[in-house]
């Protein structure tokens, strides 16, 4: 049996991690279109003084777009956060979470910094209201992503299809903005994104290896699987 491999050429992909090294390989690539960082994956990659990883990361990459996030929990803070990020690069995208923790929206800021000519990308958005919200915001805003977390959405036992595809939808009313399918769980999501026409998926640096099984014929993929765990058994000197 053989799949055909989908045509994935109008989906963008964003390299989504904090390693410095693999970043600067993988923007080499012309299939990585973008990276996305957040302070999550930056603790785990051992990062503490944000500007340097920022400045080091920007020195590298100027042609591609770069989302950092802000970290404060407060409008005039993130406001401040946000307008020094964007001043770092041209290529910089502000990442600025739909709610303060205690759940204000920020979509009465996103706005205004949309409108300042600030690009943001509007993250941890999860419905579609939400998506209704911020694609009002940037709809006369400069170039801007909304992160949907589609990934985390399923996680919750939701499909998360729909929401992306009313997300699309919702979002023809802002031209200038490019839906995100955030937190892909599996390269399978990679199709599901380009089946209802999302603009960009992020893909961790573990999970953009296995792009390259994309369309692989299932008979040969069965048969390499088999022959792993030969290897791995003879490898391991199991015996019984």
């Amino acid at each position: 049996m053989t799949e055909s491999s989908p045509n994935l050429d109008k989906l963008k992909i964003f390299a989504d991690g904090a390693a410095l090294a693999p970043m600067i390989e993988l923007a080499r690539n012309p299939r990585i279109a973008g990276f996305t960082t957040n302070p999550t994956l930056m603790r785990k990659a051992g990062i503490s003084d944000y500007r340097a990883f920022a400045r080091e990361v920007l020195a590298a990459i100027r042609d591609k777009p770069i989302s950092f996030e802000v970290f404060a929990d407060d409008e005039d803070e993130i406001r401040r956060q946000a307008t020094k990020l964007a001043a770092w690069g041209p290529n910089v995208y502000v990442k600025i979470p739909i709610t303060t923790t205690s759940g204000v929206s920020m979509a009465p800021l996103v706005r205004e910094l949309s409108e300042a000519d600030v690009q943001v990308n509007v993250t941890a958005l999860f419905t579609a209201a939400q998506v209704e919200l911020i694609t009002a915001a940037v709809a006369d805003g400069a170039p801007s992503c909304i992160s949907v977390f589609a990934g985390r959405i399923a996680d919750a036992g939701i499909d998360p299809v729909p929401i992306m595809q009313r997300s699309v939808d919702i979002m023809a009313a802002a031209p200038r903005a490019e839906l995100i399918w955030a937190s892909p769980r599996e390269v399978l999501n990679l199709v599901q994104a380009d089946q209802v026409g999302c603009h960009i998926i992020t893909m961790t640096h573990d999970l953009l290896p296995k792009v390259k099984s994309l369309g692989k014929d299932l008979d040969q993929f069965s048969l390499e699987t088999v022959q792993m765990f030969h290897r791995d058994a003879a490898a391991a000197g199991f015996s019984l």
